[in-house]
């Protein structure tokens, strides 16, 4: 149900066990959900924007889990692919900036050697561009509000352009609109670059958009 992934969205801590009575067993307590977000039957939307932490999901892309499988494995029809997607609705989508489909990785992709940038370099960019946020508005791009989002989230008139054609195709809401903006920011940011640009916010909108199924791959 939709309460249901809102919860496994939702990271919760425990707290240090402690001793009630000298006589009674050790009982863990969950913390409030205002500090760290919990299971209880209070939790809703606004928790969940609330407990300032990183989390992530991942859920298969069909009933079956094989849809776009490289060995064509899977026989859902397109009514029973929408129905299993349409359990996740558009406002709990709306609240995750990144929305990737990522695909298996065939035997031989996973078996040659990889050309890829190492996890050291990576590690390096994301120091420098999350200090540079720092620097520059003294919080990262995540935690901006939407009056800091026009200040330091200025494009050029084609991403301006660009970004008001998503907002008519795609239907992007107000908060749609401002994650866009920030995340763009940061990909300006580890590339190095002061100005945001149509090419920043073409990848930002790329990663809202999870396509619905229209046909099944045989």
């Amino acid at each position: 149900s939709q309460f249901r992934t809102v919860q496994e969205l939702t990271p919760r801590r425990r707290a240090r066990a402690f001793w009630d009575k000298p006589s009674s067993s050790r009982r863990p307590l969950m913390c409030s959900p205002t500090d760290f977000g919990a299971n209880g039957a209070s939790l809703g939307f606004k928790h969940l924007s609330r407990i300032g932490a990183n989390g992530k999901r991942a859920t298969r892309p069909c009933p079956c889990g094989y849809l776009g499988h490289y060995t064509n494995r899977c026989r859902c029809t397109p009514d029973h692919i929408l129905r299993y997607r349409s359990r996740i609705s558009g406002p709990l989508l709306d609240r995750i900036d990144l929305q990737l489909e990522v695909p298996a990785v065939p035997p031989e992709q996973l078996t040659g050697a990889s050309s890829g940038e190492t996890s050291a370099a990576i590690v390096g960019r994301v120091a420098q561009a999350r200090a540079l946020q720092l620097a520059r508005q003294g919080r990262p791009n995540a935690r901006l509000a939407a009056r800091d989002v026009d200040k330091h989230c200025v494009t050029d008139r084609a991403g301006a352009n660009l970004l008001a054609n998503a907002i008519r195709r795609l239907g992007l809401s107000a908060r749609g609109y401002h994650r866009v903006l920030k995340v763009a920011r940061t990909i300006a940011d580890l590339s190095g670059e002061s100005q945001l640009q149509s090419n920043h916010i073409a990848e930002a909108v790329q990663y809202r958009r999870l396509e619905r199924p229209t046909m099944v791959d045989r």
